[in-house]
Protein backbone atom coordinates (compact mmCIF):
# COMPACT_ATOMS: atom_id res chain seq x y z
CA UNK A 1 0.00 0.00 0.00
CA UNK A 2 0.98 3.67 -0.97
CA UNK A 3 0.17 6.13 1.13
CA UNK A 4 0.27 10.04 0.29
CA UNK A 5 0.80 12.18 3.04
CA UNK A 6 0.28 16.19 2.00
CA UNK A 7 2.12 18.72 4.20
CA UNK A 8 4.74 15.75 5.56
CA UNK A 9 7.75 18.71 5.68
CA UNK A 10 5.03 20.57 8.63
CA UNK A 11 5.02 19.45 12.37
CA UNK A 12 2.01 16.50 11.98
CA UNK A 13 3.09 15.51 8.72
CA UNK A 14 6.63 14.75 9.78
CA UNK A 15 5.05 12.93 12.97
CA UNK A 16 2.86 10.91 10.88
CA UNK A 17 5.00 9.75 8.13
CA UNK A 18 7.19 8.41 11.24
CA UNK A 19 4.86 6.56 12.64
CA UNK A 20 3.43 4.90 9.12
CA UNK A 21 7.07 4.16 8.27
CA UNK A 22 7.32 2.49 11.67
CA UNK A 23 4.14 0.26 10.69
CA UNK A 24 5.80 -0.71 7.60
CA UNK A 25 3.96 1.70 5.12
CA UNK A 26 5.10 2.76 1.65
CA UNK A 27 4.75 6.82 2.15
CA UNK A 28 4.90 9.34 -0.16
CA UNK A 29 5.51 12.39 1.85
CA UNK A 30 5.21 15.36 -0.31
CA UNK A 31 5.31 19.12 1.09
CA UNK A 32 5.55 22.62 -0.82
CA UNK A 33 8.77 23.96 1.08
CA UNK A 34 12.00 22.37 0.09
CA UNK A 35 13.59 19.88 2.15
CA UNK A 36 16.05 21.60 3.76
CA UNK A 37 13.06 23.60 5.71
CA UNK A 38 11.06 20.52 6.57
CA UNK A 39 10.51 19.97 9.68
CA UNK A 40 11.37 16.47 9.72
CA UNK A 41 12.93 14.21 6.47
CA UNK A 42 12.70 10.52 6.78
CA UNK A 43 15.02 8.94 4.36
CA UNK A 44 12.43 5.22 3.93
CA UNK A 45 9.98 7.75 2.90
CA UNK A 46 9.61 8.73 -1.05
CA UNK A 47 10.02 12.75 -0.30
CA UNK A 48 8.92 14.87 -3.04
CA UNK A 49 8.68 18.62 -3.29
CA UNK A 50 5.70 19.38 -5.01
CA UNK A 51 2.78 21.87 -4.88
CA UNK A 52 -0.77 20.55 -4.31
CA UNK A 53 -1.96 24.28 -4.96
CA UNK A 54 -0.87 23.11 -8.73
CA UNK A 55 -3.89 20.53 -10.42
CA UNK A 56 -0.91 19.02 -12.16
CA UNK A 57 1.33 18.82 -9.34
CA UNK A 58 -1.61 17.17 -6.99
CA UNK A 59 -2.20 14.22 -9.86
CA UNK A 60 1.48 13.56 -10.56
CA UNK A 61 1.72 12.61 -6.69
CA UNK A 62 -1.30 11.01 -6.05
CA UNK A 63 -0.53 8.66 -8.93
CA UNK A 64 -0.81 4.73 -7.42
CA UNK A 65 -2.14 5.99 -3.93
CA UNK A 66 -4.49 4.09 -1.50
CA UNK A 67 -5.01 6.33 0.96
CA UNK A 68 -4.26 10.17 1.40
CA UNK A 69 -3.59 12.17 4.38
CA UNK A 70 -4.34 15.70 3.68
CA UNK A 71 -2.46 17.98 5.89
CA UNK A 72 -1.20 20.41 3.55
CA UNK A 73 -2.33 24.10 4.50
CA UNK A 74 -1.36 27.54 4.84
CA UNK A 75 -1.81 28.22 8.77
CA UNK A 76 -0.12 28.97 12.71
CA UNK A 77 -1.16 30.03 15.42
CA UNK A 78 -3.81 33.38 15.85
CA UNK A 79 -1.44 35.85 15.57
CA UNK A 80 -0.83 34.21 11.89
CA UNK A 81 -4.81 33.23 10.88
CA UNK A 82 -5.97 36.67 12.36
CA UNK A 83 -3.82 38.72 9.89
CA UNK A 84 -3.65 36.16 6.85
CA UNK A 85 -7.32 35.34 6.28
CA UNK A 86 -7.14 35.46 2.46
CA UNK A 87 -3.66 33.05 2.63
CA UNK A 88 -5.45 30.89 4.49
CA UNK A 89 -8.36 30.64 2.22
CA UNK A 90 -6.72 29.77 -0.54
CA UNK A 91 -5.67 26.31 0.85
CA UNK A 92 -9.15 25.67 -0.84
CA UNK A 93 -7.02 25.05 -4.00
CA UNK A 94 -5.37 22.35 -2.00
CA UNK A 95 -8.12 20.90 -1.11
CA UNK A 96 -9.86 20.83 -4.26
CA UNK A 97 -6.80 20.03 -6.09
CA UNK A 98 -6.14 16.73 -3.77
CA UNK A 99 -9.40 15.51 -4.00
CA UNK A 100 -10.19 15.47 -7.93
CA UNK A 101 -6.28 14.04 -7.78
CA UNK A 102 -7.49 11.16 -5.56
CA UNK A 103 -10.77 10.51 -7.59
CA UNK A 104 -8.91 10.27 -10.73
CA UNK A 105 -6.30 8.32 -9.02
CA UNK A 106 -8.60 5.89 -7.72
CA UNK A 107 -7.62 6.11 -4.62
CA UNK A 108 -9.53 4.32 -2.38
CA UNK A 109 -9.44 6.66 1.08
CA UNK A 110 -8.29 10.23 1.66
CA UNK A 111 -8.17 12.08 5.18
CA UNK A 112 -8.73 15.69 5.91
CA UNK A 113 -7.43 17.52 8.50
CA UNK A 114 -10.50 20.05 9.94
CA UNK A 115 -10.25 22.08 12.54
CA UNK A 116 -11.80 23.26 15.83
CA UNK A 117 -11.92 26.41 14.16
CA UNK A 118 -15.10 25.76 11.98
CA UNK A 119 -17.34 25.89 15.30
CA UNK A 120 -19.88 28.90 15.73
CA UNK A 121 -17.84 31.73 17.40
CA UNK A 122 -21.02 32.46 19.56
CA UNK A 123 -20.53 29.15 21.59
CA UNK A 124 -17.17 30.03 22.19
CA UNK A 125 -17.60 33.63 24.35
CA UNK A 126 -16.82 32.17 27.87
CA UNK A 127 -13.45 31.11 29.57
CA UNK A 128 -16.04 28.26 31.13
CA UNK A 129 -17.24 26.93 27.98
CA UNK A 130 -19.00 23.94 27.38
CA UNK A 131 -17.29 21.31 25.11
CA UNK A 132 -18.12 21.32 21.72
CA UNK A 133 -19.74 18.95 20.24
CA UNK A 134 -19.51 18.11 16.36
CA UNK A 135 -22.97 19.12 15.84
CA UNK A 136 -21.87 22.73 16.82
CA UNK A 137 -20.12 23.64 14.08
CA UNK A 138 -24.03 24.26 12.36
CA UNK A 139 -25.77 26.66 11.98
CA UNK A 140 -22.11 27.86 10.56
CA UNK A 141 -20.35 30.76 12.21
CA UNK A 142 -16.54 29.75 11.86
CA UNK A 143 -12.81 31.55 12.59
CA UNK A 144 -12.93 34.05 9.56
CA UNK A 145 -10.66 33.02 6.76
CA UNK A 146 -9.08 29.80 8.08
CA UNK A 147 -12.23 28.53 9.57
CA UNK A 148 -14.27 29.09 6.46
CA UNK A 149 -11.80 27.21 4.46
CA UNK A 150 -11.86 24.10 6.18
CA UNK A 151 -15.67 23.81 6.96
CA UNK A 152 -15.97 24.45 3.11
CA UNK A 153 -13.58 21.61 2.79
CA UNK A 154 -15.11 19.23 5.10
CA UNK A 155 -18.21 19.74 2.50
CA UNK A 156 -16.41 19.41 -0.33
CA UNK A 157 -15.15 15.20 0.81
CA UNK A 158 -18.60 14.88 2.15
CA UNK A 159 -19.94 15.01 -1.89
CA UNK A 160 -16.87 13.68 -2.87
CA UNK A 161 -17.83 10.72 -1.02
CA UNK A 162 -21.29 10.99 -1.78
CA UNK A 163 -20.76 11.27 -6.18
CA UNK A 164 -17.50 9.48 -6.62
CA UNK A 165 -17.35 6.52 -3.56
CA UNK A 166 -14.32 7.67 -2.31
CA UNK A 167 -14.28 6.86 1.25
CA UNK A 168 -13.63 10.44 2.93
CA UNK A 169 -12.96 10.96 7.05
CA UNK A 170 -12.86 14.13 8.74
CA UNK A 171 -11.12 14.90 11.73
CA UNK A 172 -11.06 18.35 13.20
CA UNK A 173 -8.34 18.89 15.12
CA UNK A 174 -8.36 20.61 18.35
CA UNK A 175 -4.47 22.50 18.98
CA UNK A 176 -1.55 20.26 18.26
CA UNK A 177 1.18 20.61 20.17
CA UNK A 178 4.50 18.60 20.77
CA UNK A 179 8.27 18.30 19.93
CA UNK A 180 10.09 19.26 16.27
CA UNK A 181 6.99 21.54 15.56
CA UNK A 182 7.26 25.26 15.02
CA UNK A 183 7.97 27.76 18.07
CA UNK A 184 9.18 30.73 16.57
CA UNK A 185 8.49 33.61 13.43
CA UNK A 186 4.88 34.04 14.08
CA UNK A 187 3.51 30.67 13.12
CA UNK A 188 3.59 29.14 16.21
CA UNK A 189 0.64 28.22 19.02
CA UNK A 190 0.58 28.69 22.31
CA UNK A 191 1.99 25.73 23.99
CA UNK A 192 5.02 26.42 21.76
CA UNK A 193 5.15 30.13 21.63
CA UNK A 194 4.73 29.90 25.83
CA UNK A 195 7.83 27.34 26.25
CA UNK A 196 10.01 29.33 23.98
CA UNK A 197 9.37 32.07 26.31
CA UNK A 198 9.85 30.39 29.58
CA UNK A 199 12.96 28.82 28.44
CA UNK A 200 13.97 32.04 26.93
CA UNK A 201 13.56 33.68 30.26
CA UNK A 202 15.59 30.85 32.46
CA UNK A 203 18.32 30.83 30.05
CA UNK A 204 18.48 35.20 29.78
CA UNK A 205 17.50 35.51 33.67
CA UNK A 206 14.99 38.18 32.54
CA UNK A 207 11.67 36.57 34.22
CA UNK A 208 9.64 38.64 32.30
CA UNK A 209 7.25 37.42 29.22
CA UNK A 210 4.78 38.81 27.30
CA UNK A 211 1.44 37.26 27.08
CA UNK A 212 -1.46 37.87 24.53
CA UNK A 213 -4.63 39.36 26.66
CA UNK A 214 -5.43 38.94 30.04
CA UNK A 215 -4.32 34.87 29.85
CA UNK A 216 -8.30 33.46 30.84
CA UNK A 217 -8.88 32.96 27.68
CA UNK A 218 -9.21 28.67 27.96
CA UNK A 219 -8.33 26.25 25.18
CA UNK A 220 -7.52 21.91 25.31
CA UNK A 221 -4.43 21.04 23.77
CA UNK A 222 -4.15 17.77 22.74
CA UNK A 223 0.23 16.18 22.19
CA UNK A 224 0.95 14.83 18.99
CA UNK A 225 1.21 11.22 19.88
CA UNK A 226 -2.81 11.18 20.31
CA UNK A 227 -3.05 13.01 16.89
CA UNK A 228 -0.85 10.90 15.13
CA UNK A 229 -2.67 7.72 16.20
CA UNK A 230 -6.31 8.90 16.30
CA UNK A 231 -5.64 10.17 12.43
CA UNK A 232 -4.68 6.99 11.68
CA UNK A 233 -7.95 5.21 13.45
CA UNK A 234 -10.05 7.82 12.00
CA UNK A 235 -8.90 7.09 8.60
CA UNK A 236 -9.03 3.03 9.03
CA UNK A 237 -12.99 3.22 10.36
CA UNK A 238 -16.14 3.45 9.18
CA UNK A 239 -17.08 6.43 10.63
CA UNK A 240 -18.23 9.07 7.64
CA UNK A 241 -19.42 12.12 9.79
CA UNK A 242 -16.21 14.67 11.09
CA UNK A 243 -15.21 13.90 14.49
CA UNK A 244 -13.32 15.99 17.10
CA UNK A 245 -9.67 14.76 17.08
CA UNK A 246 -8.58 16.53 20.85
CA UNK A 247 -8.21 16.50 24.71
CA UNK A 248 -10.81 17.57 26.62
CA UNK A 249 -8.42 19.14 29.73
CA UNK A 250 -9.14 22.37 29.34
CA UNK A 251 -6.86 25.06 30.55
CA UNK A 252 -6.18 28.68 30.70
CA UNK A 253 -3.52 30.51 28.87
CA UNK A 254 -2.39 31.63 32.52
CA UNK A 255 -2.58 27.60 33.70
CA UNK A 256 -0.23 26.54 31.24
CA UNK A 257 2.02 29.59 32.11
CA UNK A 258 1.93 27.87 35.10
CA UNK A 259 2.74 24.71 34.32
CA UNK A 260 5.57 25.78 32.67
CA UNK A 261 6.83 27.51 35.67
CA UNK A 262 7.01 24.56 37.37
CA UNK A 263 8.43 22.47 34.92
CA UNK A 264 11.51 24.84 34.08
CA UNK A 265 11.96 25.81 38.00
CA UNK A 266 11.40 29.58 37.58
CA UNK A 267 8.48 32.33 38.43
CA UNK A 268 8.08 34.57 35.42
CA UNK A 269 6.03 38.25 35.95
CA UNK A 270 3.47 38.22 32.88
CA UNK A 271 3.04 41.02 31.19
CA UNK A 272 -0.02 41.12 29.15
CA UNK A 273 -0.77 42.68 26.14
CA UNK A 274 -4.57 43.29 25.77
CA UNK A 275 -4.05 44.22 21.97
CA UNK A 276 -2.56 41.21 20.77
CA UNK A 277 -4.94 38.37 18.65
CA UNK A 278 -6.60 36.22 20.89
CA UNK A 279 -9.09 34.43 19.12
CA UNK A 280 -12.24 33.10 20.69
CA UNK A 281 -12.66 33.27 25.02
CA UNK A 282 -12.84 29.34 25.38
CA UNK A 283 -12.65 26.66 23.36
CA UNK A 284 -12.62 22.35 24.73
CA UNK A 285 -13.43 18.93 22.32
CA UNK A 286 -16.26 17.26 23.37
CA UNK A 287 -15.00 13.50 22.95
CA UNK A 288 -18.19 11.43 23.03
CA UNK A 289 -18.56 10.90 20.07
CA UNK A 290 -15.00 9.80 19.35
CA UNK A 291 -14.83 7.79 22.38
CA UNK A 292 -18.33 6.07 21.47
CA UNK A 293 -16.95 5.18 17.98
CA UNK A 294 -13.07 4.51 18.56
CA UNK A 295 -13.01 3.53 22.09
CA UNK A 296 -10.77 5.82 23.65
CA UNK A 297 -10.00 9.29 23.79
CA UNK A 298 -6.62 11.60 23.41
CA UNK A 299 -5.58 11.62 27.54
CA UNK A 300 -1.98 12.39 27.26
CA UNK A 301 -1.51 15.14 29.83
CA UNK A 302 -1.03 18.99 29.36
CA UNK A 303 1.91 18.59 31.82
CA UNK A 304 3.41 15.02 30.15
CA UNK A 305 2.95 16.88 27.19
CA UNK A 306 4.45 20.18 28.06
CA UNK A 307 7.49 18.54 29.82
CA UNK A 308 8.59 16.85 26.45
CA UNK A 309 7.51 20.33 24.38
CA UNK A 310 9.57 22.29 26.64
CA UNK A 311 12.32 20.42 26.86
CA UNK A 312 12.58 20.35 23.48
CA UNK A 313 12.25 23.84 22.50
CA UNK A 314 15.08 24.60 25.79
CA UNK A 315 17.30 22.05 24.01
CA UNK A 316 17.39 24.45 20.76
CA UNK A 317 17.50 27.74 22.06
CA UNK A 318 20.53 26.23 24.62
CA UNK A 319 22.41 24.78 21.67
CA UNK A 320 22.30 28.44 19.49
CA UNK A 321 23.36 30.48 23.18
Amino acid sequence: MTVLITGAGGFIGGHLVADLLKSGKTVRAVDVKPQNEWYQVHGDAENIVADCADMGDAHKIAEGTEEIYNLAADMGGMGFIENNKAECMLSVLTSTNVLVAARDAGTQRYFYSSSACVYAGDKQTDPNVTALKESDAYPADPEDGYGWEKLFSERMARHFREDFGIETRVARYHNVYGPEGTFEGGREKAPAALSRKIAQAKLSGDHTIDVWGDGEQSRSFMYIDDCVRGSQEILAGDNVEPVNLGSSELVTINQMIGILEDIAGISVKKNHDLSAPQGVRGRNSDNTMFHSIYGWEPSISLRDGLEKTYGWIYDQLSARA
